[in-house]
């Protein structure tokens, strides 16, 4: 009964118990993970949506929410720092830039380093390239015109 609720949750599963695989929004918004078995519907119980050392933690729940959160902090922050430029926007786009590429390079070391030496290397050059992202954006901010001011001005262009 468990697993029956929990397809209809995730919207794999129909009230009168035929399954339909049919990805809708909720699959991509929430981790499903069958853990006991369905002797009617031996299929439902193969479906993992997330890794099973993930299933039970909101960790990745709200480092996904966190990405989208900061995706769109940038759509609203770039118009708003060639509207209000100054040292707050200047210094909140160079933290916002600086997360948004190191979680964007941390999806794909996820999902194309392999080997254990390898990622531990692969993320201690993220790590480190991270840093000095942020570092350049901070000195360009301090002794340049600053990021809004240059979006300013590449826009004027």
């Amino acid at each position: 009964m468990a697993v029956r609720l929990l397809l209809l949750r995730v919207g794999l599963g129909r009230p009168h118990g035929r399954v339909v695989l049919l990805l809708n929004k909720i699959v991509f918004t929430r981790p499903a993970v069958c853990v006991a078995t369905d002797k009617r519907h031996p299929l439902a119980c193969k479906i993992h949506t997330c890794p099973r050392n993930l299933a039970g933690s909101k960790a990745a729940s709200l480092h996904w929410t966190s990405e989208r959160a900061v995706s769109v902090l940038l759509l609203r922050l770039l118009p708003a720092a060639y509207l209000y430029s100054g040292p707050a926007m200047d210094y909140s786009l160079a933290a916002t830039l600086t997360f948004h590429g190191h979680w964007g390079l941390g999806q794909i070391v996820t999902d194309y380093v392999h080997g254990e030496t390898s990622i531990k290397l692969a993320n201690t050059d993220l790590y480190l390239l991270s840093a000095l992202t942020f570092a350049g954006l901070c000195y360009f901010n301090y002794h340049d015109v600053g990021i809004s001011r240059t979006v300013a001005m590449l826009w004027s262009l």
